[in-house]
């Protein structure tokens, strides 16, 4: 039986640092649902229709494709528009994943998503939410990305609070130590889960 794992937390609590662990030491294939988003955004494809159906063509640069960047700042300035963005997308994005699982099974499949919804659950067996500490959040984002602290906090307090990754988790990492510890955490949880489908 294939076990469909989901991971979630917030922008900066280091979700590839766990999926790397994961691809490495456990086999896992990785999907990251912005990467089929954004595929589904590609001209030509039910996504791109979508969007222009809803917004019209003036989301399209010259050459036809999404002019991500100048959207991008539309939506997040307008909470409505995020909200049918997200209504179209989410659930394109969710079926094309389940495809992909149906089309090329693998024992392990970690499925990586900033935000998960109802139809996530009924895919992955348990959700897995990566937790780390807001500072360090904000310290990963300047250094790797290069974001101002106001930049970070900007962006995080658009996002879903602790409480609401909490509820929704059946495994919560703690990602603010060692390697080490973020190992140990994760044999743990592969331990249970994979006993489960024994």
């Amino acid at each position: 039986m294939e076990l469909v794992l989901g991971i979630t937390g917030g922008v900066g609590a280091g979700k590839s640092r766990i999926l790397e662990i994961l691809r490495q030491e456990y086999g896992a294939r990785i999907i990251q649902a912005d990467q089929v988003a954004a595929a589904l955004e590609e001209p030509g494809e039910p996504g791109l229709l979508a969007l222009t159906e809803l917004f019209g063509t003036g989301i399209l640069n010259q050459e036809g494709s999404l002019d991500r960047k100048a959207f991008a700042q539309r939506i997040f300035t307008d909470e409505k528009a995020l909200e049918m963005v997200n209504q179209v997308i989410h659930p394109m994005t969710w079926q094309r994943i389940r495809e992909m699982i149906a089309q090329e099974p693998c024992p392990v499949t970690a499925v990586e998503a900033a935000l998960f919804s109802e139809q996530s659950r009924s895919l992955c067996r348990h959700l897995v939410f990566v937790d780390t500490s807001e500072e360090n959040r904000i310290h990963r984002l300047m250094e790797g990305r290069g974001y101002s602290r106001e930049k970070c906090l900007d962006i995080m307090k658009n996002q879903p609070d602790r409480e609401y990754f909490l509820q929704l988790s059946d495994y919560v990492i703690d990602n603010n130590g060692s390697l080490e510890t973020v190992r140990s955490q994760i044999c743990r949880m592969m331990e249970e889960v994979t006993n489960e489908i024994r």
